[in-house]
């Protein structure tokens, strides 16, 4: 059952409660981008308690207060109004496209955070790249209520903008201020990624992929093979038959991911030598491919 604030949160209810339009359950992912840092000349990354404040307690930070202000460098989250009621961290014209109040929910949250801060002598020039403390328990509230883990318009890699009117009034899922109608900023510029558990490959080693294809209860792994006409398991037909769709699953994930990158190197500009990089993620994917002998003989 989700709770309108967040378990674990601050609270610093500002009172200024209004209800959202319903539809497409949302959330915004924002950064508050309060100095403009270089490589070249980093700063110093604001003290959490300026940001806090400031929507909280300041009547020009009330005005554009989001729900939520997270720290990714220590988890603190501190929330400004309940998840059912729309905030106003969004430009919103009369008479236009509506936005913080564009869905059953249209949960906002800030990230404390600007490229090129300094925290603890490191520099960090995107979000993605912080410890993100505090993450997983955010991203588990917010999709409590409804917000599926997705990104309708791409998950932010840099600060170019990206809006389409039909996309944000029918779409559930999280949207980059980038993103929205009506708007011009270009935040957050990157976004952490949602967990492992959307791609249960990501991450598998040669030696899982051959793991998840042999070792199961019902089907005997190629070493019972040459030992079929003892072991009481063997199943030529069903073992082939299993094995060949659980490749064909493989390959179609493989190709997607192979296509996937592919595009992220063309979005990459003239900056990266995409034929390198796709050349390498073949390679890669290349080294990992199972060579699966099937002996098809009939057992005699």
């Amino acid at each position: 059952m989700p709770t309108d604030w967040m378990p674990g949160a601050t609270r610093l209810d500002i009172g200024d409660h209004a209800p959202t339009d319903g539809g497409p359950a949302k959330a915004l992912a924002h950064i508050t981008w309060d100095r403009n840092a270089t490589a070249k000349a980093p700063a110093a990354l604001v003290p959490y308690e300026n940001l806090r404040d400031y929507f909280g307690k300041n009547s020009a930070g009330k005005a554009v207060a989001p729900h939520i202000l997270w720290d990714p460098f220590t988890g603190r989250i501190t929330q400004f109004v309940p998840a059912s009621s729309r905030s106003k961290s969004l430009a919103d014209s009369a008479g236009g496209t509506r936005t913080n109040r564009a869905g059953s929910v249209v949960i906002q949250v800030e990230a404390l955070f600007f490229p090129y801060c300094v925290v603890g002598g490191k520099t960090y020039a995107r979000l993605a790249d912080t410890p993100c403390k505090g993450w997983a328990e955010l991203r588990a509230w917010v999709r409590s209520w409804g917000v599926p883990d997705a990104w309708p318009m791409g998950r932010p890699t840099d600060f170019t903008p990206h809006r389409s009117e039909a996309i944000w009034g029918k779409s559930p899922g999280w949207y980059a201020h980038a993103h929205v109608p009506e708007n011009d900023h270009q935040d957050p510029g990157s976004w952490p990624a949602f967990t492992i558990e959307e791609d249960p490959m990501a991450g598998m080693t040669k030696r899982d992929i051959y793991d998840a294809v042999w070792k199961t209860d019902a089907i005997p792994g190629p070493a019972d093979a040459a030992d079929h006409k003892t072991n009481p398991n063997w199943q030529p037909q069903s073992v082939i038959k299993d094995v060949q769709a659980r490749i064909r699953s493989m390959d179609k994930r493989l190709s997607a991911q192979t296509a996937a990158i592919t595009a992220l190197a063309k979005l990459a500009g003239g900056g990266a030598d995409t034929k390198a990089i796709v050349a390498a993620v073949e390679k890669a994917i290349e080294s990992a491919v199972i060579d699966v002998n099937i002996n098809t003989t009939p057992e005699g």
